[in-house]
């Protein structure tokens, strides 16, 4: 009986071959949703760990509880001043890089 070997591949690789290298159009907008929906569950299990809701986080924050969802859920395109403004309300510190694509120093 013979054995088939199975070639195991690296998240980046299964990431580059079925999405598209980086650097690609493609592959900048998958990377952007994902940081996007990181962002939301981020929010989401800090809110948890301090016991509130929904409702009582955007009490806090001066928006609606579907508010707090849409962006927990990567549903909508908040505004950055609302995220600043949620991560206050959780006494959350963050911390934000900018890289410079393409421009040469």
């Amino acid at each position: 009986m013979k054995t088939e070997k199975i070639r195991r591949k690296s998240l980046d690789e299964m990431i580059d071959e079925h999405i598209g290298i980086k650097g690609t159009k493609e592959r900048d907008a998958f990377e952007e949703e994902l940081r996007l929906d990181v962002l939301g569950k981020t929010i989401k299990k800090i809110r948890e760990d301090k016991n509130l809701t929904q409702e009582q986080l955007g009490k806090l924050v001066g928006v609606k509880k579907a508010q707090i969802s849409k962006i927990e859920n990567h549903l909508t395109d908040a505004r950055f001043e609302t995220i600043l403004k949620v991560f206050r309300a959780l006494d959350a510190k963050i911390n934000f890089n900018v890289e410079l694509l393409n421009q040469a120093l």
